[in-house]
């Protein structure tokens, strides 16, 4: 049987100063503000996703809704990627920064009717959307929050026969979407070589489909979703670590989350300027450490063997992970993986294993 989705609250966010990581605080059960720790999945979960198909309500995403006539052109002035031809059929990543080129929000947007979608993390979404509400000033534009009238679902693994009973059509690409009487489907960058979706729809018929997915498919945690998100190498901004890094910090060039090629937004000038001046001296990467989540968390500094005094990179992400242990997404000077090891909140700490990404990164000089 199925219970009604779920969904979380809270608010962001204080922003860091400075060019380097700021020391995090010390880990906590749940961050102020931020989202609950999710217990850790188990085996049949995990083997669900892997060995056959499984659905899970993401009660860790929020959805602000943005309609009018002035919508797309004003997010295309706010937003790191281009809203202002964003067609009907495509879904895309996207950064919000301060005026210092610093990640706000990670989103993923697409048009759904009208209306144009942002779907983030939901203890950064009240932050983001009132920041936002802000700047509209006299254009015809309006942000709603819509997580209470929508829900999210994640569906991974061998699901597309499932999703055909709700769907007349399934996205063919990576970020394709389609919409259709129960929502939006978007297809999403798969994670070990297993099919992803995002559904979002409205909350009561996004429910009463669910049985005819039970009957095909295994519900699982949500904490499945952010592990598969880890590996597939995508990062999300979360409160711990909000205004921490500069997008290409965090990949999202090489995601395709920042469109160099458009107007304006803020931190512009900044995000341009290390792209184009050789100055990416950190990246983000996949990793996995030993532990748990209540003390293994977003914004826990990380040390060089080489190096104890001053950190070397922080975490971005993380989640527990199939083969035990926490995978991780991290930033990380790119000079503290040439050589030595890498370390948990400490030179002396549990070390990090370091996993290849799914995709290529440039050569940085």
């Amino acid at each position: 049987m199925n219970t009604p989705l779920a969904t979380a609250s809270g608010t962001a966010s204080s922003p860091a100063s400075g060019l380097t990581s700021s020391p995090a605080a010390a880990p906590a059960a749940v961050a102020p503000a931020g989202l609950p720790v999710l217990p850790r999945p188990s085996a049949d979960e995990f083997d669900a996703v892997i060995h056959h198909g499984a659905y899970m309500p993401l009660a860790q995403f929020g959805v602000i809704d943005a309609t009018g006539d002035d919508a797309a052109s004003f997010l295309h002035g706010q937003l790191t990627n281009d809203t202002q031809h964003l067609d009907a059929a495509s879904a895309r990543l996207a950064g919000y920064c301060s005026a210092k080129g610093r990640l706000l929000a990670s989103l993923l947007t697409w048009r759904s009717g009208d209306t144009i979608r942002m779907l983030l993390s939901k203890d950064v979404q009240a932050a983001v959307q009132k920041r936002l509400s802000m700047f509209i000033l006299r254009a015809k534009a309006k942000l709603v929050d819509a997580s209470g009238e929508l829900a999210v679902v994640g569906l991974a693994g061998d699901v597309r026969k499932a999703l055909s009973g709700v769907f007349d059509a399934l996205p063919d690409g990576v970020h394709v979407q389609v919409d259709g009487t129960a929502g939006s489907l978007i297809r999403v960058p798969d994670a070990l070589a297993r099919l992803r979706y995002l559904w979002v729809g409205p909350k009561a018929q996004v429910e009463a489909h669910l049985p005819l997915l039970d009957e095909k498919l295994q519900r699982v945690s949500p904490a499945v979703w952010d592990w598969l998100d880890i590996r597939a190498g995508e990062p999300r901004i979360t409160q711990p670590v909000v205004e921490q890094f500069v997008p290409q910090m965090v990949n999202f060039d090489v995601l395709g989350a920042v469109n160099f090629r458009k107007g304006c937004y803020p931190g512009q000038e900044v995000v341009a300027r290390s792209q184009y001046r050789g100055t990416i001296k950190r990246r983000t990467s996949l990793a996995n450490v030993d532990g748990e989540l209540e003390t293994v968390r977003p914004g826990a500094e990380l040390f060089h063997s080489d190096d104890p005094g001053q950190p070397c990179g922080m975490i971005v992400n993380a989640a527990s992970a199939r083969g035990g242990g926490v995978d991780l997404l991290v930033e990380i000077k790119l000079a503290a993986l040439e050589s030595g090891s890498v370390h948990l909140g400490a030179a002396d700490g549990p070390a990090l294993r370091f996993l290849a990404l799914p995709y290529g990164l440039p050569a940085e000089v």
